[in-house]
């Protein structure tokens, strides 16, 4: 049984993503820090933001799913943004690859919560 947000797997998969992306971003350039590098840091911040707030919503099942849907949507904003550093040629397209698969990979994962929400539920 997990008691927090925090013991979640998918919780700990978006932190790591989000580390990796941060990681990654400190070598864009400096022009991209109020666009590209804010908005993906954002984005994939709240990604985990998100299911920390669904988590405190459980005793309402339509508002956790919402959440979980936000975080779903900003995963997916995050993919868009690394999808448009490898455009630019900021980052590496083997590095986008994995970035982006681990990125799916939570999909999946909150996919699963979203489909069973009600058991997460009080």
């Amino acid at each position: 049984m997990v008691n927090s947000w925090r013991e979640l797997e998918v919780y700990q998969n978006v932190c790591a993503l989000q580390q990796a992306v941060i990681q990654e971003s400190r070598t864009w350039p400096k022009e991209e820090t109020y666009s590209l590098i804010d908005q993906i840091r954002r984005s994939s911040r709240s990604v985990g933001a998100n299911i920390a707030e669904a988590w405190a919503k459980r005793r309402y099942p339509a508002h956790f799913l919402s959440k979980l849907s936000d975080s779903d949507g900003e995963l997916q904003e995050t993919i868009h943004w690394l999808l448009s550093a490898t455009d630019c040629g900021y980052l590496p397209s083997d590095r986008a690859e994995a970035l982006i698969e681990s990125a799916e990979h939570i999909g999946k994962q909150l996919g699963v919560m979203m489909n069973r929400h009600k058991s997460f539920c009080f």
